[in-house]
């Protein structure tokens, strides 16, 4: 079994996401371990990334105070390494393919397998181009983990049946405060083709959202509200981040 499935074993997964480096990577570490001593199952890391086309206003403005602050995937890697035998939950990256083509498939994959990742998210990176980065992630055992959204339709089916990971469906198009989309619908048509878990992200900030997600899913991704308390509380955010996710947990946990 992999790691990223024994994520999902043991009921409703909770998924925080953390900007690398953000507001330093020594917060960065003491916030993931926190996190995952709070009840998060799956971390994910995104690396920081002049760019990030699939994110909002949120999370693109803590990527570019991270990249100001001269933080490198590089250092985000190394800083992960140093933690790695007190994480004992899956951790994943956020990145995109331009990140992955400059440092090199290979060594990229490499390092990650060093740093203890368990898979990868490249929102740029379709289905149909997913062999550019498929023959690295397995001979490194990284999870290659696809984006289901709204619009994918007719494309489900083949997205869904050779789904590694989990399956992260993307509730909107966009960080909206209420999600409008059909996320039963969505996830009736995938689970018609995959037994592999179903995490849902985008706009989910509440523990009643995460609740009323949380009964149709199988995990609850959370990134921008992460971000928000960690943007207001800085290197002083761990017990505020804490308690979030304690009241996350526990909002799921009763789905």
């Amino acid at each position: 079994m992999s790691k990223i499935k024994e994520a999902f074993k043991n009921g409703k997964a909770l998924i925080p996401f953390i900007t690398g480096g953000d507001p330093d990577l020594e917060t960065t570490k003491k916030l993931i371990i926190e996190m995952q001593n709070a009840g998060a199952d799956l971390i994910e890391v995104g690396i920081p990334f002049s760019d990030p086309i699939a994110e909002g206003q949120v999370i693109q403005e803590a990527d570019l105070r991270v990249l100001e602050a001269g933080c490198t995937t590089d250092k985000l890697m190394d800083a992960l390494i140093e933690i790695k035998d007190q994480i004992h939950i899956p951790l994943v990256f956020m990145t995109y393919i331009n990140v992955i083509y400059k440092y090199g498939k290979k060594k990229f994959m490499d390092r990650c397998n060093l740093c203890g990742i368990s898979g990868i998210i490249v929102p740029d990176c379709p289905y149909e181009e997913k062999d550019e980065l498929l023959p690295e992630c397995r001979e490194a055992g990284v999870e290659l983990i696809s984006m289901i959204a709204p619009t994918s339709q007719d494309r489900i089916k083949m997205i869904a049946r050779e789904a590694e990971g989990f399956l992260y469906c993307v509730s909107s198009l966009g960080v909206r405060k209420e999600i409008k989309t059909d996320i039963q619908s969505i996830l009736n048509t995938i689970r018609k083709y995959t037994d592999k878990p179903v995490a849902v992200g985008f706009g989910i900030s509440t523990p009643q959202q995460a609740y009323d997600i949380a009964k149709i899913a199988d995990g609850v991704i959370v990134g921008s509200a992460v971000i928000r308390i960690i943007d207001k509380y800085g290197k002083e955010a761990t017990p505020y981040l804490v308690d979030y996710v304690k009241s996350m947990k526990e909002a799921i946990s009763k789905a």
